[in-house]
């Protein structure tokens, strides 16, 4: 599992990537991570600007223009990859397209 430091450095670097972009389209590949998927989570992300992001111990909390906060956690060997230019690894479960064309990728090779 990440460590703080850890958890700081991927909310650093996705603070310096997301903030200030919108959300074009949001893919969920599975039904839920730890838990479900709230049902519609796509089209309640689409066109929400990613205002802030910041950390609860070893919580991401993505801040959006809607006053909603997406909440992420790491897990013991998820990662968020930055700019991806392709998602077709069979552990890529979330993929979120922003306005500026780039698309990050959640992966997570411990959710079977």
């Amino acid at each position: 599992m990440p460590e703080l430091p850890e958890v700081e450095t991927v909310r650093t670097g996705l603070s310096r990537s997301w903030i200030g972009k919108r959300i074009e389209g949001v893919e969920l590949r599975r039904e839920g991570l730890r838990f479900p998927f709230p049902e519609g989570l796509e089209k309640r992300l689409t066109g929400q600007k990613i205002t802030d992001i910041r950390r609860r111990a070893k919580y991401l909390l993505i801040d959006l223009d809607n006053d909603d906060i997406l909440l992420s956690h790491l897990g013991m060997s998820g990662k968020w990859t930055l700019d991806a230019s392709e998602c077709d690894g069979k552990h890529d479960h979330v993929v979120i397209h922003l306005d500026d064309g780039s698309m990050s990728v959640y992966n997570d090779p411990r959710r079977f």
